[in-house]
């Protein structure tokens, strides 16, 4: 029985690559016309200029960022940022969206008083169905807070 010839075409990577270079800009025309927006806008506002320092004082950026860092204080400042980022990661979006707007539509209400609310209006306020439920909810954290507080090793010391 016959065997099948091997055919196997001998390819100069480096006239490949050639090749591939004399395409490039006709395949990627319109991406290498936005790389080049993108990189006269970063030269216009001085990212560029700010990237070049970062890039050439890496070494002493490097060094300040690990000397502040193995301080009593750099280590708190660290875990403080570990512990805010679980926090940020479990809040949920839609509901500090609409904290935000509430806090700015509050503020807004509240510079256009005149005077001063009296007790009965306060009291009012206080006991609608709306202040109940934010008052639930702030109870419910300090409520959290306190057990948080207890079960400090600080505080079983004493």
């Amino acid at each position: 029985m016959a065997k099948p010839l091997q055919f196997r075409p001998k390819v100069d990577p480096k006239l490949e690559l050639h090749r591939q270079l004399n395409a490039a800009p006709l395949e990627n025309a319109e991406a290498v016309l936005v790389a080049y927006d993108i990189l006269k806008t970063a030269h216009a506002n001085g990212t560029l200029d700010l990237i070049n320092g970062l890039v050439g004082g890496r070494d002493i950026i490097a060094a300040k960022v690990a000397e502040y860092a193995k301080l009593p204080g750099g280590i708190a400042a660290i875990r403080n940022l570990l512990a805010l980022s679980k926090i940020l990661m479990a809040l949920d979006p839609d509901a500090l969206d609409q904290v935000s707007k509430a806090m700015v539509t509050a503020t807004g209400q509240h510079r256009a008083e005149v005077k001063p609310p009296s007790l009965w209006q306060l009291f009012r306020r206080s006991t609608s169905e709306d202040a109940r439920r934010g008052l639930s909810l702030m109870t419910m954290m300090l409520v959290a807070l306190g057990k948080s507080l207890r079960a400090t090793p600080e505080t079983k010391d004493k």
